[in-house]
């Protein structure tokens, strides 16, 4: 029904072949294996390349290198490995499950995002891998976000929060999402609250070896997400935290980060009375061409609050908007 990797699922349904061996002879399988070290290194480094690569590459052009790497670890499977190697790859298939899952959302691919997190779920949950786990209820928790259901993304939110481990990266970005939630809600205190334990957590991290990996968190990222949460609250200090945000990544390799961060200053801009220089950042962000689908709301509302203001310029970003509108699903 869906396009999902024939390997997982099999896989994880069938029948193990070990049972009815002897004790000695599943200690030997135990020990045995066709998967060597190397093989196993290069397949988890591929997972944080890919990984790394979402920051800054068009979603459609990750598509093929995850269904590549997801088919070498599906056959790796089918070799013999210890329960260890299995485990590693299960966690790898894992990742990249999730990483599928969530450029779908970016392509507006419902049904390939919905099979492939139920498949990210099911590695995250035999290999007992709370990360993964949390990380799953994030990305539904951003997912419905976008959709408007604001209740049920902040109790997301807080589900990944309570299942992540407290020192990893997916326990920060969840505490983030529920503080973007917050601000759609209404609830000023609440964001402000849940901004202020995004900073302590933050605060004491180092910049992490890939800064640009989506599954490690980025201390750079917070005042990114301070401006739109800000934003989104319609706090009068949103205007300082984007523009602060824009400079940060302009000229950056972070080109999606950039847009979202132009579209940021924007809605903060008109919410400042300065809905020229709104139009234009807007139309900035709009014209990059690094709006995805699955963000482009963000560019919608931010048009629908200059064209609002009466001023001419909010034709020429309508046009703009209309030239670079994604095509529907």
């Amino acid at each position: 029904m869906y396009d999902v990797d024939p390997y997982f699922g099999p896989l994880l349904r069938r029948p193990r072949q070990e049972r009815g061996l002897s004790v000695r002879a599943l200690a030997q399988l135990v020990d045995a294996t066709d998967v060597s070290a190397e093989v196993l290194s290069a397949v988890e480094l591929a997972v944080d390349d890919l990984a790394s690569a979402y920051a800054t590459s068009p979603p459609g052009e990750l598509l093929d290198p995850i269904r590549q790497q997801l088919a070498r670890i599906g056959r790796l499977l089918d070799a013999r490995a210890t329960l260890d190697q299995r485990r590693r790859l299960l966690v790898a298939g894992g990742w990249l499950s999730l990483l599928r899952a969530t450029v779908h959302i970016d392509l507006r691919h419902r049904a390939a995002a919905t099979a492939h997190l139920a498949i990210a779920e099911q590695l995250a949950q035999q290999t007992e891998h709370r990360e993964i786990q949390a990380w799953c209820l994030e990305t539904v928790a951003s997912d419905v976000l976008t959709a408007g259901d604001y209740r049920r993304a902040l109790n997301l939110s807080r589900q990944a929060q309570e299942v992540a481990p407290r020192d990893s990266s997916a326990y920060i970005q969840a505490t983030a999402q529920e503080g973007r939630a917050w601000a759609r809600i209404g609830d000023q205190r609440e964001t402000r609250r849940t901004l202020s334990r995004l900073s302590r957590l933050v605060s004491p991290l180092p910049v992490p070896d890939r800064p640009e990996h989506h599954y490690r968190y980025d201390p750079a990222k917070a005042l990114s997400y301070t401006a739109t949460t800000l934003a989104w609250a319609g706090e009068p200090a949103a205007e300082d935290y984007a523009r602060a945000a824009v400079a940060e990544l302009n000229g950056s390799a972070r080109p999606r980060r950039t847009a979202s961060a132009r579209l940021d200053l924007g809605l903060a801009l008109v919410a400042a009375g300065k809905p020229d220089e709104a139009s234009v950042t807007a139309q900035a962000a709009i014209t990059s061409g690094r709006v995805v689908a699955s963000n482009w709301w963000r560019a919608s509302e931010v048009v629908a609050s200059v064209e609002a203001t009466g001023i001419s310029e909010a034709r020429d970003l309508r046009d703009a908007y209309e030239a670079y509108r994604p095509l529907p699903e």
